[in-house]
């Protein structure tokens, strides 16, 4: 190789390096702490650590929830009957509800690829490794969560922080060569259907008004379609529609709680509900976690 196109090469990577860096989030910082961990655990159990980092970053809001700060608990584990060790009550489905308590995330990672390994997930080990939308959609069958987009947000956060990579040898290579690039790389939205709806979801940092002009769409027309009053931040991992919501979910669930972090706005967009049918079936309910809505008449 030249030696001129050389050093330019390395000074190109040192400024891109630089600038991810400067812009790096609770996400990427969370993917360098913990993606070593999942890699670990692929090892041993043969799960993709695209998968649990993935679930880590989703259910833990990168490492920033209650359960994560107070109880090292980065994967929403409830207690079930054979948990002996240390708990934590927090609203979900329902409100008060037992999660398991850990004294490290290394236990907690370890755990939730022990967890995997029930006779229910059985059918997750029969996808390849490397297939992570498989996995995605066979957590979501199988019934990890109650969500009804919960494969679609996996999906979503391993595409846009190219967790892939992290499934096999040529890609951890990859990845440590290319640090944190792909990250920049990636900052478009794929338009997904959800509840039959079009949609995208929000990553870290967009706002109604930056996806609008992504998607080449007026920002107000963004605002009505999700029940925004005003530009703002979106939850990162939220569904932000490109059509008009519905009345009801189309597919029988009538009732749905407001979980840690949550509101009446967040169970509308995970449902795909008008906020203001949400809130015409539960005039009197507080709009606080613990409270459980309507959904339908």
């Amino acid at each position: 190789m030249n030696i001129r196109r050389y050093i330019l090469i390395i000074n190109t990577l040192a400024l891109v390096f630089s600038l991810s860096a400067a812009k790096k989030n609770p996400y990427q910082e969370y993917i360098e702490t913990y993606s070593e961990m999942a890699i670990e655990q692929q090892r041993a159990y043969g799960i993709p650590a695209s998968i649990t980092l993935a679930q880590g970053l989703l259910e833990s809001r990168a490492g920033q929830s209650s359960l994560a700060t107070l109880g090292n608990n980065h994967f929403g584990i409830k207690c079930h009957n054979e948990w002996k060790g240390d708990t934590l009550l927090r609203n979900d489905d329902a409100a008060n509800e037992c999660f398991r308590s850990y004294s490290s995330a290394a236990e907690s990672f370890d755990d939730h690829s022990r967890f995997l390994l029930r006779k229910r997930y059985a059918p997750l080990f029969r996808n390849d490794v490397t297939d992570y939308a498989a996995w995605a959609r066979g957590l979501k069958s199988c019934g990890y969560a109650t969500d009804p987009n919960y494969a679609t947000r996996l999906i979503t956060i391993i595409e846009r922080y190219a967790l892939y990579l992290f499934d096999t040898e040529s890609g951890r290579r990859a990845e440590e060569d290319a640090g944190f690039i792909h990250d920049m790389l990636r900052a478009t939205h794929p338009v997904r259907r959800s509840r039959g709806l079009h949609c995208v979801i929000a990553s870290p940092g967009d706002t109604y008004s930056s996806i609008a002009k992504e998607l080449g769409i007026k920002t107000s027309k963004l605002l009505k379609y999700n029940d925004a009053d005003k530009d703002r931040e979106i939850k990162p991992w939220e569904e932000v529609y490109l059509e008009e919501k519905r009345d009801t979910p189309p597919d029988g669930i009538s009732k749905a709680t407001i979980g840690e972090g949550e509101s009446f706005h967040s169970i509308a967009q995970r449902f795909g509900i008008k906020l203001a049918t949400l809130r015409k079936l539960n005039p009197k309910t507080a709009d606080r976690p613990g409270s459980t809505l309507r959904l339908r008449q």
